[in-house]
Parts: C-alpha cells; sequence; structure tokens
C-alpha cells in the first residue's frame, strides 16, 4: 500500500502551478526541452530546470538526449492519466490551450524533410505510425523493430533491406529517432534510409532546392494513401 508521505509527496509536486503547467504542455505527448516548459509555465528557464529535476526525481517525468539537446516527457501512461484524472476534476468548462510551437518555423520543414538519410517532419512521423498502427512495426522509446508482416510489406513495393546477419559492424536495421519538429518519433536506421530512398526514387517526394525539405508528390499522395493509408495535412 502507498504510504501517506509518498501520496502527499506525488500530489504537492504535482500540484504546485509552475509544475502543473509544465505537466499539462506534456500532455501533448511531444517531448519538450526545459526552455519551452519554462515559457509554457512563465517561469526562468533556471527556475523549470529546479522543477524538471524534481519531477524526474519523482519518476513523473522521463529525460531524453537527443545529440546536445535533452527532451523531457511524461515518465509512463500512469502519470498521464493521473495529470487528465486531475484536469477532469478540476475542469468546470472548457479552457484555452496555448499551443507551443517547437522545432523549424518553416511549414515546408515541419511537413516533410530529410534527417540525414531518412524522413523527418510530419511525413516521417505518420509512416512510423501508419507501419506501428497495422503491426508493421513495434516502436519503444529505445528501441524499434519491424514484424515480419513489416517485411512482406516493404518487399511487396521493392524495398530491399540488409540482412541483419550481415555482420556486427552492419548499421542498426531500425531505430526511432525523435522528431526536431513533431517531437515524436520517425523511422532512422537502414529502414528509415530505405524508405526515403525509395520515396525519392520512385517520385513520391522531390528534393526543394536549397532546403532539407521535401516535397509530397500527387503521385506521392496517391501511394502514400494506398500503402500505408497516410493523407498528408
Amino acid at each position: 500500500m502507498v504510504s501517506t508521505a509518498a501520496f502527499a509527496e506525488i500530489a504537492a509536486l504535482a500540484g504546485e502551478p509552475a509544475r502543473a503547467a509544465m505537466l499539462q504542455a506534456l500532455m501533448e505527448g511531444r517531448a519538450l526541452t526545459a526552455g519551452e516548459l519554462a515559457r509554457a509555465a512563465g517561469v526562468t528557464p533556471q527556475t523549470a530546470s529546479g522543477h524538471l529535476a524534481r519531477m524526474a526525481g519523482a519518476g513523473l517525468v522521463a529525460v531524453e538526449k537527443q545529440g546536445r539537446h535533452r527532451y523531457h516527457r511524461l515518465a509512463s501512461p500512469a502519470v498521464a492519466q493521473m495529470v487528465e484524472g486531475i484536469m477532469q476534476i478540476a475542469a468546470t468548462r472548457p479552457a484555452p490551450v496555448r499551443r507551443l510551437v517547437v522545432g523549424p518555423r518553416d511549414e515546408a520543414l515541419r511537413r516533410a524533410r530529410t534527417c540525414y538519410d531518412h524522413l523527418a517532419g510530419r511525413l516521417g512521423v505518420a509512416l512510423a505510425d501508419a507501419l506501428v498502427a497495422a503491426g508493421h512495426a513495434e516502436i519503444e522509446p529505445e528501441a524499434a523493430s519491424l514484424t515480419a508482416s513489416g517485411v512482406d510489406l516493404l518487399a511487396s513495393l521493392g524495398i530491399d533491406l540488409p540482412s541483419p546477419a550481415a555482420g556486427r559492424r552492419a548499421r542498426m536495421l531500425c531505430r526511432p529517432c525523435l522528431d526536431w519538429s513533431e517531437r515524436r518519433p520517425h523511422l532512422g536506421g537502414a529502414v528509415g534510409a530505405a524508405l526515403c530512398s525509395h520515396c525519392l526514387a520512385q517520385g513520391w517526394i522531390r528534393r526543394i532546392e536549397g532546403s532539407r525539405a521535401v516535397a509530397v508528390t500527387r503521385r506521392g499522395e496517391e501511394a502514400l494513401r494506398r500503402h500505408f493509408g497516410i493523407v498528408l495535412t
């Protein structure tokens, strides 16, 4: 049974106004930096860092490192359920939610772009979501994998993947990559690279000169809808 002291500690951490604002901002499911959460809470970055350290220590938030950046997200579905329950009880009427603008402000970059050799932005995340929803892939915070049906799907499209037995130094077949703008995972590794190359080769997307952004062609819109059930907005 949970002790009264532990219950009171979690309640106090979640109930402080600045920390409550951060938890609510993280309910969107995106990973956010300390600076972004500071703006959401109306506090300084230093104060936000202190709050985040306390919440991480109590298991309310988790920290992910992506290059030189540190992103924060809710630590588990149980934390999200707790926050949602408090919000439902506290809400007497709908309140306007200020949406954070994160990542690149260029709409073309936010919609679709390359991340090294794989696809990112809304297109990259939509592809990852579609594969998971159809049972073709499994994505965890630190790992990702194709299922047998996923391998069959890519093979039916003419996408050849390297054999996992190609050697210990072979590139990781599939890995999650936290998206810069969507703050949700897209697929990297050999699978992500193969999907990107295929989309380019088939004319589903085309590069935009002088930018990492790519444009989805009409042919690509039809192919993405037919093969993956994606309608990109």
